[in-house]
């Protein structure tokens, strides 16, 4: 555990006030819902929640089924990292911060395609490394539940013939709205 350095005070209706500097950085925004542990020692823990996550093998089990469908890279994200990646090395995505670009197809509650090869790559990762992290074509599809943005399912087309269609937008619509009613139950 980092220690921030930071002492706050918990005032008489048991709030206490997370500093700006600490949500920017771990990119909490009002209303995201923290979950608490506490730890033998009295350590209290906040921990933010991602009901995406929790659907752990699912996702996984969604991806590699997306992909045997369309033979694509498929991945499923929460609001801050990749949860599920099939169709590519894992270890070069699982567990990532997304991109901004992924975050605004979340908080526009919108479907981003990207499908012209001959344009500079896409990244789906804050950062990436050389090339890896960007694709040549991709769909990304949010999945929002109540109005909420919970995550996104993103299929991406790696090389100049590999372009994404309107199959792989029915796709990921198709996905998202999926994990969407499984969310909201």
């Amino acid at each position: 555990m980092k220690a921030t350095g930071v002492v706050r005070r918990i005032d008489d209706l048991g709030r206490i006030v997370i500093p700006i500097e600490i949500r920017r950085t771990m990119r909490i925004r009002d209303g995201d819902p923290l979950e608490i542990f506490v730890d033998k020692d009295g350590e209290v823990i906040l921990k933010k929640y991602s009901a995406i996550v929790d659907l752990g093998s699912f996702a996984a089990e969604m991806t590699e089924s997306l992909h045997e469908a369309c033979e694509k890279v498929t991945m499923i994200s929460d609001r801050d990292s990749m949860v599920a990646v099939s169709g590519v090395r894992k270890k070069t995505y699982a567990d990532k911060r997304i991109s901004d670009m992924v975050l605004r197809a979340m908080e526009d509650r919108t479907t981003i395609i990207h499908d012209d090869p001959s344009q500079s790559p896409q990244a789906v990762l804050e950062e990436e490394e050389g090339e890896e992290g960007k694709f040549t074509t991709l769909v990304i599809e949010p999945i929002v539940v109540h109005g909420d943005p919970y995550g996104t399912v993103i299929i991406a087309g790696t090389g100049p013939d590999d372009a994404v269609g309107d199959a792989e937008v029915k796709l990921a619509q198709s996905a998202a709205g999926f994990l969407s009613r499984h969310l909201a139950e």
